[in-house]
This record gives structure tokens, C-alpha cells and sequence, in this order.
């Protein structure tokens, strides 16, 4: 069953003056109790989609066409007041830099009771009570005392286990993680995804959107993952399948650049070049500027994602 639907999603910034496609034409679902990943190099829209999904985008962006529901809620009809209820309670997310993310000026104790007195009909005693469980519950030793503590007292590692307590605290149907694991090291990375697939995926049957460009923390904790490039996904389909059959060129060039990957294959590669700007996007496939493998009908005819007989979906006019 499908938490979380989105639609022929498309995201537009004004710069220049004119508006800019971020997103072209998105469209996945997330399902209960799965972790989706979002994969592609910086540049290529991931944090938009999160971005649209939550209704976060700033001043100078639009959703143009498209729809996103959670389950029966339309999100991109919705009105400010709405959205309010149903971030936090239904629908939450993990941001990049916890350190930002986190109010320095309030101690993590306010910061968790908060979130629970605004969505729970909890008292102040019932939430602090909740709120040193959360602690407990991701791993904060001494949460009694840390609870008074402020964010600047806390390590990238314990920061973002706050955060991910603030996220939880509600129950959400729908978790956005947004490269979680980025500034930890790799120790406290995997703690951290442990937690999100215990916490939420196995405990609660949450469905949890995990938006990185490391293929390697895709491989350990994805079920599906959808492969975007230049705001458009280009794959998709089960990780097992992408990582042993990758059908795009794109796909294939960011398996054969990971060592583990590429030098199993004997293909070690770099792929040249970078994402095109969103001022300066080339007809045809986006990615034909930079693939081994273009020819004349990939710089004019622009693909569709299509169905393989294997379930995979991939959008490359060379795939036949």
C-alpha cells in the first residue's frame, strides 16, 4: 500500500528572469514499512523533490504541475494551516546538517517537548517523560541530564540522534531523510541508519524516502531506488536488480565509479563532465553530453521511463 504518491511532479525556481525547471515530470511511490532511495549526484533535484513533498521551497519556487498525496491528503492543495498539522505528525524529516537543524538557543529537552505538546495532547509532564524515552530510545547516554543540555554541547553524532528523536516523536507516516549521514563518519553513519530502520521501518511500519548520493549506504539499507539525473529519474526499480542489471548508462557509470563496484566489473570509470545547469539542460536525453554510448537519436528524441519484463523501469531510447 502506497503512503506516499507522487505525481508527475514538477518544481520550478525563478532566476534570470525566468522560471527554471528544478524537477521535470517526477513520479514514485512509497510504501509502508520500505526505506526508497533517491540517488544521483549533487545537482540532479534530490532535495527539491524532498523539499516539494514537505512544501519547504523557498520564496522563488513553484510546484508547476503535478501532485503529491499522502495517502488521502492532497499535499500540494493543501493550506499553510494544514500543512502545519501534518508535518511532525504525519510527515517528517531528517535534514542534512543537525547542527542547523537544531535551535542553539533552546536546550534539546524544549525542543523535543515542544514537538510532542504541539501535535500529542500531552502535558508537560507527560511530554518530558516522552521526550527522555526518545532520548533513551536513540541512544543518548544519561538522557535525564542531556535533556537540560544545549545543541552546541552535543557531537554531529549525538545531534543528529536528537534530530531523528524530534522526527519520531510522533509517529509519522512518512520519514524524508535527507542525506542524514553526510558529515558523520562512517562508525556513527551506521548507527544512525540502524536506528531509522529499527525505529521506523520495522517498529512502526513507517515509509522512509532516503535521499544520498552514497550508493554504498543504498546497498546496506534501501529496498527500491529511483536514480534521478538533471530532475528527471532516469531508473528504477528493486536495489538487488540496479545493483547487479543496471540498464541506464547513467546508472552504470555511477556503479563502475565506485571502487567496490568498478574494479569487481574491470570498470573502473569517472564519469567526465557535470550536471548541466538548470539554465543550460540539452535536448534529447540529458545525459547524452556525457555518455559513451550517445548517438544521434539521444541528442533530439527525449525518453520515457518504460517497463522492462523484469519490472525495472528505465529511460534510455538505446535500452532495446
Amino acid at each position: 500500500m502506497s503512503l506516499l504518491s507522487v505525481r508527475n511532479l514538477t518544481t520550478e525556481f525563478f532566476s534570470g528572469g525566468a522560471w527554471l525547471e528544478a524537477v521535470s515530470d517526477v513520479s514514485f511511490d512509497l510504501r509502508r514499512g520500505e526505506i526508497l532511495g533517491l540517488v544521483g549526484e549533487s545537482g540532479c533535484g534530490k532535495s527539491t523533490v524532498a523539499y516539494s513533498v514537505m512544501r519547504l521551497l523557498a520564496s522563488n519556487a513553484q510546484i508547476s504541475a503535478g501532485e503529491v498525496w499522502l495517502e488521502d491528503v492532497n499535499l500540494t492543495a493543501a493550506d499553510e494551516g494544514e500543512l502545519q498539522d501534518l508535518r511532525g505528525s504525519r510527515l517528517s524529516m531528517i535534514f542534512q546538517d543537525p547542527m542547523t537543524a537544531l535551535d542553539s538557543l533552546f536546550t534539546v529537552g524544549h525542543q523535543v517537548i515542544e514537538t510532542l505538546q504541539e501535535h500529542l495532547d500531552l502535558n508537560v509532564i507527560e511530554a518530558r517523560e516522552r521526550a527522555l524515552a526518545l532520548l533513551r530510545q536513540v541512544g543518548i547516554p544519561a538522557a535525564e541530564e542531556r535533556l537540560n543540555a544545549y545543541p552546541y554541547q552535543f557531537s554531529g553524532g549525538m545531534s543528529q540522534r536528537i534530530a531523528l528523536a524530534i522526527a519520531i516523536s510522533c509517529h509519522p507516516q512518512v520519514l524524508i531523510a535527507d542525506e542524514p549521514t553526510t558529515a558523520l563518519d562512517v562508525t556513527i553513519q551506521a548507527q544512525i541508519l540502524h536506528l531509522i530502520r529499527r525505529l521506523l521501518v520495522e517498529e512502526q511500519g513507517t515509509g522512509v524516502l532516503l535521499i544520498t548520493h552514497d550508493l554504498g549506504v543504498v546497498a546496506q539499507v534501501c529496498d527500491r531506488v529511483a536514480v534521478m539525473y538533471a530532475g528527471k529519474i532516469v531508473e528504477f526499480g528493486d536495489v538487488a536488480s540496479i545493483f547487479s542489471n543496471p540498464l541506464h548508462p547513467y546508472t552504470q557509470a555511477l556503479l563502475n565509479s565506485l571502487p567496490s563496484q568498478g574494479i569487481a566489473r574491470g570498470e573502473l570509470e569517472n564519469i567526465q563532465g557535470r550536471v548541466p545547469s538548470l539554465a543550460d539542460r540539452p535536448a534529447g536525453c540529458r545525459f547524452h553530453p556525457r555518455c559513451s554510448h550517445a548517438l544521434g537519436v539521444c541528442r533530439q528524441e527525449t525518453p520515457q521511463l518504460r517497463t522492462t519484463a523484469d519490472g525495472q523501469e528505465v529511460a534510455c531510447v538505446l535500452y532495446d
